[in-house]
């Protein structure tokens, strides 16, 4: 190796964080001469982040318990890195919110005042002000932690940084899931179907909270989920790398090989940023596309060009995993887009969509059933890649090899393929809350039809890029488990006894129990989030009843007379904050008890079963909830012959989106952090575990 990668990497991060910065206020500076458009734009990023604020308040509680109990059991160096990673993930959330909310309203402005290209530039910066953000904290943290830690023994030690990035996830993730579907359920149950107002009426007072959610679930949640993975995939690498001696000599080059892909991923990401100005005075869609396709080519040239540049004696197998991952995380996003989607793809005509549209005439009920079983079909296509992605990744790695230790690493480079990118990615997944709140801030304002058609336009490419963007992560979330479990295997090797091997045989009956253990708790998560939301929408509804009868003149729309938004907000932030504990006490207290208690052959059934269970239920709630949503939307815009916006198939289309709406946006993201979180937690005290636990 003739350069310091990690040192590097931090100017190149830094570099990153100053362009998402100086977008930021690029932003900023766009004027809002409308004052109903100030007033409500102000209301939604102060709910936001009012609420990201005593969210971190109530987690820092946790970090600090956690961080002490990991000082006791695993040395300063784990707790520290922890600490770092914890603090890593609440930046980028904030970030990106802060970003989020103040394009709202102006992506609007841009839309009555310059048109649709104006309007996509916008939001597209306040979505990449989180996708810089995500990228360049966690190459900024991993490149400190390599330079602190070296990349010797004490790289173990580095896992920390991903358990402290996993759990920040996984409330984050609940959380905002929990706001978010509560407020959007409350406001679309009782304004759309009991008082028949349109979505985005100002009179209805869930409304502020149901755009305060997209933020709070869809650019800080989701932002938190894809830095979690993107972490989680480098370390997966990293220990590996050490904990095998795989590379011999050479085996400082392996430990650093995913840090410096990251950095060339990055880099590549910032280019395919800047590359919607030239992009965004033709179709919306195409250009978003695009803007990640000149990304990921970019990466993987750098990356197959630059690993002999620097002089890194690995080769290029590692990049031919990586290009595998990579191809196979967009198979998945079109596969995403052709069972959610209404346009073609490539060329291919969604049937999903207008099967359950045509179901929705016969009722809510087979609305429902149509609407899970597209869920249930979509999975399969999916593992099918994912298998061929493993496949393909271990064969490149392996090229004549005997060390198994390379199929597994090449496992993480194969990871490391969907998420290198990852600053341009998140920029586009991000986009489509900004583009869905701009829309209902010119509703809201009364901007005019001529406008609510150009964030109409951009929200529904939005809705087709958060599809992908769940598919996307989950994809991700499969293949870095996976090496993350590879990585748990070997470090517990790594510190037994002489002739003794971690045999995850299914003949051996503790593997069996953790297998079933595992395999069960997606299931119990999915139904602790589900109950939460339930419960608070429940809230919200009788809250949006009581105003409604109450507020005399609200619901004839009185000028003068206006809705308690703020009691709205006070009810998702109180439901979200005390309903996020338990499922991220399960998370990470199930491998540890688990694994000392059963032993390493328990915990790694558990991994794997709830590895196997997990994804296929994020594939099948993310996708159901997904197509029901777009299905209301085809219904709405005319797209399903017989069938238009109020009428009776309307009404039953309504309520299967309000049905997916917790499976697509809580319980279903909650399984792919479900399953990292688990897997990083069983790495970090990997060393402290022993073959047969207590018992």
């Amino acid at each position: 190796m003739i350069v310091n990668i990690p040192l590097i990497s931090v100017g190149v991060a830094v570099i990153g964080l100053l362009i998402a910065f100086m977008l930021y206020k690029r932003i900023n500076r766009i004027k809002i001469n409308n004052p109903t458009v100030a007033d409500i734009t102000k209301q939604i990023q102060d709910g936001a982040m009012a609420f990201l604020k005593a969210e971190y308040r109530y987690l820092s509680v946790f970090i600090v318990v956690v961080a002490a109990l990991l000082l006791w059991n695993n040395g300063q160096q784990t707790a520290l890195a922890f600490l770092a990673g914890a603090t890593a993930s609440v930046i980028a959330g904030f970030s990106g919110m802060r970003a989020a909310t103040s394009a709202n309203g102006r992506t609007a402005m841009a839309a009555a005042e310059s048109g649709q290209a104006k309007a996509l530039e916008v939001s597209y910066n306040g979505g990449a002000v989180m996708g810089l953000s995500v990228g360049g904290l966690g190459l900024l943290g991993i490149s400190l932690m390599a330079m602190w830690l070296g990349t010797g023994s004490a790289v173990q030690n580095i896992a920390g940084f991903g358990m402290g990035a996993s759990s920040i996830a996984l409330f984050a993730r609940v959380g905002g899931g929990i706001y978010t579907k509560a407020a959007d359920i409350g406001a679309d149950l009782v304004g759309k179907i009991e008082a028949g107002i349109p979505e985005d009426d100002p009179r209805n007072p869930g409304v502020i909270a149901d755009n305060v959610g997209d933020n709070v679930g869809d650019v800080a949640g989701m932002g938190a989920d894809i830095f979690e993975s993107f972490v989680g995939s480098i370390i997966a690498a990293m220990v590996i790398a050490e904990s095998s001696g795989m590379g011999g000599a050479n085996n400082a080059d392996w430990v650093i090989l995913p840090i410096f892909l990251a950095l060339v991923g990055y880099g590549a990401s910032i280019i395919g940023v800047f590359s919607i100005h030239l992009l965004k005075g033709g179709d919306p869609g195409a250009a978003l596309r695009n803007t990640t396709f000149i990304g990921a080519g970019l990466f993987w040239l750098g990356g197959w060009f630059g690993i002999g540049y620097v002089g890194l004696e690995t080769g290029t197998d590692p990049m031919m995993a990586v290009i595998a991952g990579s191809i196979v995380g967009i198979l998945i996003g079109l596969v995403t887009e052709y069972y959610t989607g209404i346009d073609p793809v490539m060329g291919i005509k969604p049937k999903a969509i207008p099967y359950i549209g045509e179901m929705s005439k016969t009722g809510p009920a087979t609305n429902a059933i149509a609407g899970l079983s597209v869920g249930m079909k979509s999975t399969f296509l999916p593992i099918i890649l994912i298998c061929v992605g493993i496949y393909c990744a271990n064969e490149f790695m392996m090229n004549g090899r005997t060390e198994t230790a390379f199929g597994l690493y090449g496992i993480a480079m194969a990871a490391m393929g969907m998420l290198a990118t990852v600053g341009v990615t998140m920029t586009v997944d991000a986009y489509g809350p900004v583009a869905d709140n701009a829309g209902g801030i010119a509703e809201m304002s009364k901007l005019g039809p001529e406008v609510r058609e150009i964030t109409d336009g951009l929200d529904t490419i939005g809705n087709t890029t958060a599809a992908i963007g769940k598919g996307f992560a989950i994809g991700s979330a499969a293949l870095t488990a996976l090496a993350l479990f590879a990585a748990f295997k070997i470090a517990v090797e790594a510190n037994l006894g002489v002739g003794e091997t971690l045999s995850l045989s299914l003949a051996d009956p503790m593997v069996v129990i953790g297998l079933l253990i595992g395999g069960s708790l997606p299931f119990v998560v999915a139904a602790m989030t589900m109950t939460s939301v339930g419960k608070a929408a429940g809230e919200m509804v009788v809250e949006i009843r009581r105003q409604f009868r109450e507020i005399d003149g609200l619901l004839e729309g009185r000028e003068g007379v206006k809705p308690d938004s703020q009691r709205c907000i006070e009810i998702s932030t109180q439901a979200a904050l005390k309903e996020m504990i338990l499922p991220g006490v399960v998370a990470i207290s199930a491998p540890v008890i688990v694994g000392f208690t059963l032993g390493a052959s328990a915990l790694g059934g558990l991994l794997a079963g709830a590895l196997v269970t997990g994804v296929l239920m994020a594939l099948f709630m993310a996708n159901a909830g997904g197509a029901w949503d777009n299905t209301k939307k085809a219904i709405e815009q005319g797209r399903i012959e017989g069938a238009k916006k109020g009428d009776a198939t309307h009404d039953a289309a309504i309520i299967g989106d309000t049905i997916g709406d917790p499976f697509k946006d809580t319980s279903g993201p909650s399984m792919n952090i479900l399953i990292k979180l688990m897997s990083i937690v069983a790495v970090v005290i990997a060393p402290s575990l022993t073959l047969t636990g207590l018992l």
